[in-house]
């Protein structure tokens, strides 16, 4: 099956939902990663609320999700864009407990409870858009729920659900966001709360292979106006180009320290694992370019 993200209205356009299905891009993650299974689950939810916040954007739009909690994973970082490209990573992915109280991966204990949630949005304009909230559980649908609520006034119920196979791959990933428009009256909200804390947890639904239209109509029921589909995926932007630009512009001196004392350069990306390798030959090259911009040389 693929993965793909809904948008959609209901009840006459004074709510605005969106729901997904990330398997198969956290899956990908997990497996460049080599994630262990609550890292993998806690990537898979911030990847996968990523996926729908990117989706809220427009044309060129991207924005950055970073979670520090203190816990043992250390920063979780989520890279998203409006087109449904996402990739993400953790300083530490080989992460597991024992499952919590409640019978589910321990994805608290992994991220921690101390701490920020941030979103930076590049919008194409100068300035970036940058809102910081505290962490309050760590279970991250509740803390991306908070971050909507403080940092952009938008009253929203958030559910994310990660399952794990006993090989560490990604059984089903998927999620929604719901939120208020102005309109929604109080009867109104009642009643969406009321259908929230009575449908089963989105984990369950896509244990049962729900998809995401399906995820909504358990929710609304038939009061579900499909606005907009659009596939989503696992998708990192580096290149050996962009890591030789980076090279570049670590000047002259930093180059030829690399091509007398290592004879080449190995670096490796953060979110997607792959390796470059540059010969010495390489970075003389390098060298050469960055010389002629440190002396204008056309």
């Amino acid at each position: 099956m693929e993965d793909y993200l809904i948008k959609s209205t209901a009840y006459e356009g004074k709510i605005r939902a969106y729901a997904i299905r990330t398997t198969n891009m956290v899956n990908e993650a997990v497996r460049r990663h080599q994630a262990w299974p609550t890292a993998a689950a806690a990537l898979g939810r911030a990847m996968t609320a990523g996926s729908m916040m990117g989706a809220m954007l427009k044309g060129d739009d991207k924005l950055t999700i970073k979670i520090e909690g203190g816990g043992p994973m250390g920063p979780i970082v989520v890279d998203s864009t409006a087109s449904g490209a996402t990739r993400g990573y953790a300083h530490n992915m080989q992460v597991h407990f024992d499952l919590n109280q409640h019978g589910k991966l321990d994805v608290a204990r992994a991220v921690g409870t101390e701490g920020t949630l941030s979103v930076v949005k590049d919008l194409g304009m100068k300035e970036h858009f940058t809102g910081s909230v505290p962490i309050v559980s760590g279970e991250l649908g509740e803390d991306f729920t908070y971050y909507f609520v403080s940092s952009e006034q938008i009253p929203s119920s958030i559910g994310l659900g990660v399952l794990v196979n006993p090989d560490n791959s990604i059984l089903a990933a998927g999620g929604f966001i719901i939120q208020l428009l102005p309109g929604a009256d109080d009867e109104l909200i009642d009643k969406l709360e009321n259908q929230i804390n009575n449908m089963p947890p989105v984990s369950k639904l896509i244990e049962k292979g729900k998809t995401p239209e399906e995820m909504l109509h358990v929710i609304f029921g038939e009061e579900v106006n499909i606005l907009d589909r659009h596939p989503v995926s696992f998708s990192c932007q580096c290149s050996f180009e962009r890591v030789a630009n980076a090279l570049i512009s670590l000047g002259t001196e930093e180059l030829q320290d690399m091509i007398e004392k290592d004879g080449g350069a190995e670096t490796q990306c953060h979110f997607c694992n792959e390796k470059y390798y540059f010969s010495a030959e390489d970075l003389k090259e390098l060298h050469q370019q960055a010389w002629n911009i440190e002396n204008k040389v056309q």
